[in-house]
């Protein structure tokens, strides 16, 4: 028998692209918009997918106030920042440079929204779509820049390779968070509200956990349930290092904020450790500020030991590890 005759390779076209700039995302089996002749998959799918499966570990780092910043992303429900703007960030845009304001969420969960004088209100608990957040926050910024007064910002996925944060912030100015009760902050006069807005208005509000920030310490947050309060305190600390004297604190018998107050254990959220403490329904945020001054004295000092641990200290931290939840 003869040799069976060689397959040719289907021929793809070569034609020149069809579309430049921004290429609009299809099915991975479809032909690319580029005109490139290959799929989707194949072509700007591939940078595409990357972009998705990328993930910054702490998107927030390098920002003033980066603990601050993972709080109100996961723990907060209402609270807004005044951010301001790197030098020529805004250069181009007409009328004066537009106030920005970082909020926790936004009404229909709109990335961001420009409101009828021109001020920009920037949301930070909205779902990524490239795996860094920074970059995802970046992109909404920059087209709420762009927008016309009064406009809401639709979602979209992030363009690869676009600025962050890093780049369109002053990252040395104060990062000082205000918890608000409620949500009116969304609007210039929440009274006049209507239609869809003021019924998300008002369902964020019926949902809102009682949140208050704590005035003597770093990125610490109490919030009231019905069962039970708890104190979630956000930590730059490094995790192995915090966790060493954790344990220590623990084994010691010191690491309560005071009579019926335990420490639970802790979550993870954006690369840093979120110490988490039980409390009674009676102790409220101001009941916390001197215990909680205390405890980080005494975990600074706990912090500068060298020392290994001992048994009772690894049983403790192989206790805090089980009960550790990762978050983001």
């Amino acid at each position: 028998m003869g040799k069976k005759a060689a397959k040719k390779a289907p021929q793809r076209s070569q034609s020149t692209p069809a579309v430049t700039g921004e290429i609009p995302v299809v099915g991975a089996r479809e032909n690319c918009p580029c005109g490139s002749g290959r799929r989707y998959k194949a072509c700007h799918g591939r940078e595409a997918s990357h972009a998705v499966q990328e993930l910054v570990h702490r998107p927030f780092e390098g920002l003033a106030g980066e603990a601050d910043w993972v709080a109100l992303r996961e723990l907060v429900p209402a609270a807004t920042v005044p951010l301001t703007l790197a030098a020529g960030v805004a250069e181009g845009a007409e009328g004066e440079v537009p106030s920005v304001t970082l909020a926790t969420v936004l009404p229909l969960a709109w990335p961001a929204l420009r409101r009828q004088d021109g001020s920009i209100l920037l949301g930070l608990q909205t779902q990524s779509s490239s795996g860094d957040l920074s970059r995802d926050l970046a992109d909404a910024l920059e087209l709420a820049l762009a927008a016309e007064p009064g406009s809401p910002v639709p979602a979209r996925r992030t363009v690869p390779g676009g600025r962050r944060l890093q780049d369109l912030l002053d990252t040395t100015a104060a990062f000082e968070p205000a918890v608000h009760t409620g949500f009116e902050f969304w609007l210039e006069d929440a009274e006049t509200a209507t239609g869809e807005v003021a019924a998300s208005l008002e369902r964020a509000n019926a949902s809102a956990i009682p949140t208050e920030k704590l005035a003597g310490v770093d990125s610490a947050y109490w919030c009231g349930t019905p069962d039970k309060n708890h104190l979630r305190w956000v930590m730059t600390v490094p995790e192995e290092q915090l966790l060493d004297a954790l344990a220590r604190l623990t084994a010691a018998e010191k690491s309560s904020l005071g009579p019926d107050t335990r420490l639970v254990g802790s979550f993870r959220a954006h690369g840093l450790t979120v110490p988490v403490w039980d409390l009674p329904l009676g102790m409220t945020a101001t009941d916390c500020e001197k215990p909680a001054a205390e405890f980080a004295e005494r975990l600074a000092a706990t912090l500068a030991d060298p020392a290994p641990l001992t048994a009772d200290e690894r049983r403790a931290r192989a206790n805090l590890v089980n009960r550790q939840v990762t978050l983001n």
